[in-house]
C-alpha cells in the first residue's frame, strides 16, 4: 500500500480510522481552536498506543475564526454554531504541506455522513479539493473512507476498543469536555448507541 497520513483531530471519527487503518503518519493541527490542547492530548495518546508517527502543527488563526471553536459569536452565514470559515480547506492545505515534507502522497480525512451540515464536509467539497491538490506539485490525494458512514457505524466497523475510543476529545469549546456543546452531545450519543451507557 502507498504510505498515507491521517488528519487526526483526536475526535471519535479520526480515532476510529487510526485504529482500523494504522496510517504511517498522523497530523494534528492547532489552528487556534478553543479545544486544541484537548485534541492534541487525545491524538497523542492514540498515536502512542498504536505506535504511529505523530506530527503536530501550530498556526494561530484564531483571529479568523467564528463560533464555538473560536470562542466568538457565529458568523451570520454559519450553518451551525461550531462552524469555522473554510476550516477543512485550511486543515487539508496544512496537512498536505506536512505530507509533502514526509514524502507521503495520500491524506485520509475522518469525515462522516453527518458532516454534510457543513459545505466543507460534503463529498463534492472533498472531490473538488482532491482535484485542486492533484493540479499541484506532489499530486497529493485526499481520501474520505468513512464519508458514507455515521460515527456509530464507523466505530463499530473499525472495532476500535472502548479504551482507545474513550481517549477521544470532541468538545468544541474547551480542553476538557464541557458536556453541553454539539461536539460533546454527539460524543455522548454515539457512546450510548455503542452500548457505553455510563456516558
Amino acid at each position: 500500500m502507498t504510505p498515507c497520513a491521517l488528519l487526526l483531530s483526536g475526535g471519535m471519527d479520526s480515532t476510529a480510522l487510526a485504529w482500523s487503518i494504522r496510517p504511517d503518519l498522523a497530523i494534528t493541527i492547532d489552528y487556534g481552536q478553543q479545544s486544541a490542547r484537548g485534541e492534541f492530548r487525545a491524538a497523542s495518546a492514540v498515536c502512542d498506543a498504536l505506535n504511529i508517527k505523530h506530527r503536530f502543527v501550530e498556526i494561530d488563526c484564531r483571529s479568523l475564526g467564528s463560533g464555538d471553536l473560536a470562542g466568538t459569536n457565529p458568523h451570520p452565514v454559519a450553518p451551525v454554531s461550531e462552524w469555522w470559515p473554510f476550516r477543512n480547506q485550511l486543515l487539508i492545505t496544512l496537512a498536505a504541506s506536512v505530507a509533502l515534507q514526509e514524502y507521503i502522497s495520500r491524506i485520509l480525512i475522518g469525515a462522516v455522513s453527518t458532516d454534510n451540515t457543513h459545505a466543507d464536509g460534503r463529498a463534492e467539497f472533498f472531490e473538488a479539493i482532491r482535484g485542486l491538490l492533484r493540479l499541484q506539485e506532489g499530486e497529493i490525494d485526499v481520501e474520505t473512507p468513512a464519508i458514507d458512514k455515521t460515527s456509530v457505524s464507523l466505530c463499530r466497523e473499525s472495532k476500535v476498543p472502548f479504551e482507545i475510543l474513550a481517549w477521544s476529545h470532541s468538545c468544541h469549546v474547551s480542553d476538557l469536555a464541557c458536556g453541553m456543546c454539539r461536539g460533546c452531545m454527539k460524543h455522548r450519543a454515539t457512546m450510548r448507541e455503542l452500548g457505553h451507557d455510563e456516558y
